[in-house]
């Protein structure tokens, strides 16, 4: 029989695309917190659901939405769902100093096929680079991306015409970032 520390636990595992090498390592080993106002917990159908300006912290990754699901398969693989008007991520890249955060109404995790895919007035940034779609997907063992627009209907302040949108900032090169690039003196 599962407790409900153990689907705290399982909560932890709906770490987005966090999940990736790109996410900060050592939140792993960090504590889960979970606040919502309410949580109904299902041991038959391994369900927990979180209700409520839901905040789910684990180191530097901060999930928050209006409702939370996780459940686990027969094979105890996680796999969690995110609800908000919007729900959001939000984690250091490993090494950075920048982060990676995103947005949608829903955001989905398959922690069998370690996967995200955000839904609806969607976004994801990492650093200054930045994609809007009304669908993202990230499929971590594949390192495959996939952005597709929902047309007009879809429009939203950062994409009026509901197209994919994307802003990718030019690569700096060494010394650009206002540090002296290494010189090396030869008698």
């Amino acid at each position: 029989m599962r407790t409900l520390r153990s689907y705290f636990i399982i909560g932890m595992l709906f770490a987005m695309p966090c999940l990736n090498a790109h996410a900060e390592k050592a939140d792993r080993e960090k504590p889960i917190e979970l606040e919502a106002d309410s949580v109904q917990v299902n041991d038959a159908k391994k369900t927990s659901t979180y209700t409520g300006n839901v905040i789910l912290t684990q180191g530097t990754l901060i999930i928050r939405g209006d409702k939370l699901v996780v459940r686990e398969d027969k094979e105890g693989f996680q796999h969690s769902t995110s609800y908000g008007n919007p729900t959001t991520f939000k984690q250091k890249r490993d090494g950075k100093n920048e982060y990676m955060e995103g947005s949608g109404q829903r955001i989905e995790y398959d922690g069998r096929m370690d996967k995200v895919q955000l839904f609806i007035k969607a976004w994801v940034k990492r650093g200054e680079d930045i994609v809007h779609g009304d669908y993202i997907m990230y499929d971590a063992n594949a390192e495959y991306a996939e952005v597709i627009s929902g047309g007009s209907q879809a429009a939203t302040p950062a994409t009026p015409n509901g197209r994919v949108r994307a802003i990718i900032q030019p690569k700096k090169k060494p010394g650009q970032d206002g540090t002296a690039t290494p010189t090396v003196e030869t008698p």
